[in-house]
């Protein structure tokens, strides 16, 4: 026991010692592709210098990203001119010097700029445009019959939709859709006009018209890299070596290789810098069977955490105030609570406390795992038989063995339900953990869904389905080891 303890003190005092190694630079990118690309250089290429690199892909959408990087949570993601004038600091007027001081105050800096402008545009399928003769922008205020569909970030912009219809004094009345799945429904004849970036590699694929912005509302969008102040010198320079190393055309090609041929932004990435001879053949990214199983492994991790901690809260304080009805009421109202906030919601408020990363979303999943489990050990409780709390306390049992003796283990059989539910949804709501940088299955769904991409989607979806019909089936098997057969929940 002597040397256990030794042990334990030796391990939490080197814990506690300022680490040597290397520290992480973490790079986050938002959800769609291009993002996904650029911040992939920039890992790939830091990591061939040597550089330790953390990934954090697929945030949701540019104030969550700014965030994170004003709270240390990223160290480098991609981002544009134009997106932060008019969505982060809300005037598109913006000069370079004014954007440049806006920034320093968050302690942040717009890097460098990687030689390409991608620009908001408007895009209707060429055939429709052109039987509509519709070449720009303000034809649009002729056809207030066309069903338009923008994406839920552009529709909400400072930059966006909102001063648009202004400007051009349109009437239509769009309804939000996600960026990728538009091109699709623009295909399909579902819509008829969504908002682009100019270098999308879909453009081509899907036959579309770019509207010429004829009142030149949108503005400049160089892409380039923002970074925290306090990045290292030694990463600045290294990074310094990819300015104006992507001009339009090249983007709009890399897009394409994954827009078309569903490559993965990784692997597009990393042949890019081997073709600018950037990078060599060693650094190629990991086949999708290892993602597989990494991502399987975080989703568990995330799940089994987030509903021990559920059990390990809730069902103490349900023994403790079940005598209460009062107090066990109103303990099973906050816990229903949790339940009516959303969860991308829940998830983007625990960012400013908890910072982006796992614990963020373990958190998040604890909260919703809370309501089945008091619940049902609540219901359990009550569903004791009278006859038999009475013979309890004819026997000189005190209120503590009644319950831990006799009705803790007739609830039984309703607690391992409430247990059974709240993982169950957990497996499933913790897939919307990527969007702020926890990993897991959610993470391919989510970048399938950027890229229009089925087979990543399935990569997520898939082992998802399969562990909640794993825990299904366990929890089965516990219901069987521990419970009495007559005692189970049929």
């Amino acid at each position: 026991m002597r040397r256990l303890i030794r042990s334990m003190v030796l391990f939490i005092a080197l814990s506690a010692m300022p680490t040597l190694a290397q520290q992480p630079i973490v790079v986050g990118s938002k959800t769609f592709s291009e993002s996904h690309v650029l911040a992939e250089i920039a890992a790939q290429y830091l990591e061939a210098k040597g550089q330790i690199v953390e990934r954090r892909m697929g945030l949701g959408g540019t104030l969550i990203s700014y965030e994170a990087l004003v709270q240390g949570e990223l160290d480098i993601y991609p981002e544009y001119t134009g997106t932060l004038t008019g969505a982060v600091f809300d005037d598109p007027t913006m000069d370079a010097a004014g954007l440049s001081a806006a920034l320093a105050k968050d302690d942040l800096e717009f890097y460098l700029r990687l030689g390409f402008d991608n620009s908001y545009a408007i895009a209707m399928p060429e055939d429709l445009a052109a039987s509509r003769g519709i070449t720009q922008i303000s034809d649009l205020a002729e056809h207030p019959e066309l069903v338009v569909g923008f994406s839920h970030e552009f529709l909400n912009r400072g930059d966006g939709w909102p001063e648009l219809q202004r400007r051009y004094g349109l009437s239509l009345r769009p309804k939000g859709i996600e960026h990728a799945l538009a091109y699709r429904a623009l295909d399909a004849g579902q819509l008829d006009v969504a908002d682009a970036y100019t270098t999308d590699g879909d453009l081509d694929l899907y036959g579309l018209r770019l509207l010429d912005d004829d009142l030149e509302f949108f503005p400049t969008y160089d892409a380039g890299y923002l970074i925290r102040q306090d990045l290292p010198s030694n990463v600045r320079n290294t990074l310094s070596e990819l300015e104006g190393v992507i001009d339009e055309p090249k983007m709009r090609s890399l897009n394409r290789r994954v827009a078309t041929d569903g490559l993965s932004p990784a692997l597009v990435a990393f042949e890019f810098l081997r073709d600018e001879g950037l990078v060599n053949d060693a650094l190629e990214p990991a086949g999708s069977e290892s993602r597989i199983v990494y991502n399987t492994s975080v989703h568990l991790k995330l799940t089994a955490i987030a509903v021990g901690l559920g059990c390990f809260v809730a069902i103490p304080l349900a023994l403790l105030v079940s005598r209460l009805p009062r107090v066990a009421g109103a303990l099973q109202y906050l816990a229903s609570l949790f339940q009516t906030i959303p969860a991308l919601a829940l998830l983007a408020l625990l960012i400013p406390v908890l910072g982006l990363g796992q614990t963020t979303a373990i958190f998040a999943l604890f909260l919703y795992s809370l309501l089945p489990i008091v619940r049902n050990t609540l219901a359990g409780l009550a569903g004791v038989d009278p006859l038999l709390k009475e013979v309890a306390r004819s026997l000189g049992l005190t209120a503590t063995q009644q319950i831990l003796r006799i009705e803790l283990p007739l609830a039984t059989p309703m607690i391992i339900a409430g247990i059974k539910t709240a993982a169950i949804i957990s497996i499933g709501t913790a897939t919307l953990a990527a969007f702020v940088g926890a990993g897991g299955l959610g993470e391919p769904i989510i970048t399938g869904l950027s890229l229009n991409n089925h087979r990543l989607i399935l990569e997520g979806a898939v082992p998802a389905a399969c562990l909640a019909i794993a825990t299904e089936l366990a929890f089965s098997l516990l219901e069987r080891r521990f419970v009495p057969a007559h005692l189970r929940i049929r």
